[in-house]
């Protein structure tokens, strides 16, 4: 099995990057301090060969351009985390608005998994994001499968929703899907209708509140894997209650 197969995505997505913005050393900075004892200071060169970043957010303040970030990862090719940014433009964002994409792999493994609703908040929290999550590659495939193409209308697999595209949802605070681990911002979690004690108590269980005023909310103990039923019926009972997921339809 390939690493990105046996991988942890992480994609956060806040409004663009302004000139001079710190956000991406931020984000560097926050995975760094969710993740004691990583080090972010490689990068791959265009011979495909890693590179040491010995200054690194001098390095990367100057090559961020195109409204993201260059990959920068670790020195461990036994267990290869990367980080990059890239920006998607008005023209394919949500209300015309242009976004900042953060995405991370890391390995699928005990170390990391026993931190990683500190890694999705510490890049939420650097980047400023709207929302994001934290879900294994094999998940993340499927629940992609789920949104439109410009051509072809997609028929979801395992019976989940079909989901719009980004450009069609209107507005940036409405989170496109759902993860393993889900962040929302005060402002998406509001727009979807989040939290209701009355409706959420499950979910409550297995949320808590960031000190941004977000949520990281865990829909499944174990990282989810629509092989196990009980996982695929937790996903779509997610996006039963939270119609706006997707835009399917305003709470």
């Amino acid at each position: 099995m390939s690493f990105a197969q046996n991988a942890l995505s992480i994609h956060v997505c806040a409004l663009a990057l302004t000139d001079d913005d710190h956000r991406p050393v931020e984000v560097v900075h926050e995975m760094e301090r969710a993740a004691p004892g990583l080090r972010l200071d490689w990068t791959v060169a265009d011979d495909h060969q890693l590179r040491p970043l010995p200054q690194r957010d001098a390095w990367l303040a100057r090559s961020t351009r195109n409204g993201g970030f260059p990959l920068v990862c670790n020195h461990d090719e036994s267990h290869p985390v990367t980080l990059f940014g890239v920006e998607t433009p008005a023209i394919l964002g949500p209300g015309g608005h242009a976004l900042f994409e953060v995405h991370a792999e890391l390995p699928l493994e005990a170390s990391v998994l026993a931190v990683a609703a500190d890694l999705l908040e510490g890049i939420a929290k650097g980047a400023c994001a709207l929302w994001g999550h934290a879900t294994p590659f094999r998940a993340t495939v499927e629940i992609a499968e789920q949104t439109a193409t410009a051509l072809e209308p997609r028929c979801p697999p395992r019976g989940l929703p079909a989901l719009k595209r980004t450009k069609d949802l209107g507005s940036p605070r409405f989170p496109p899907r759902l993860g393993w681990l889900n962040y929302w911002s005060d402002a998406a979690a509001r727009a979807i209708g989040f939290p209701d004690p009355a409706r959420d108590a499950a979910l409550l269980s297995r949320a808590r509140h960031t000190a941004t005023g977000g949520w990281i909310v865990q829909l499944t103990e174990a990282p989810l894997d629509l092989d196990n039923p009980a996982h695929l019926d937790a996903l779509k009972r997610a996006y039963e209650r939270f119609p706006g997921i997707g835009g399917r339809s305003t709470p």
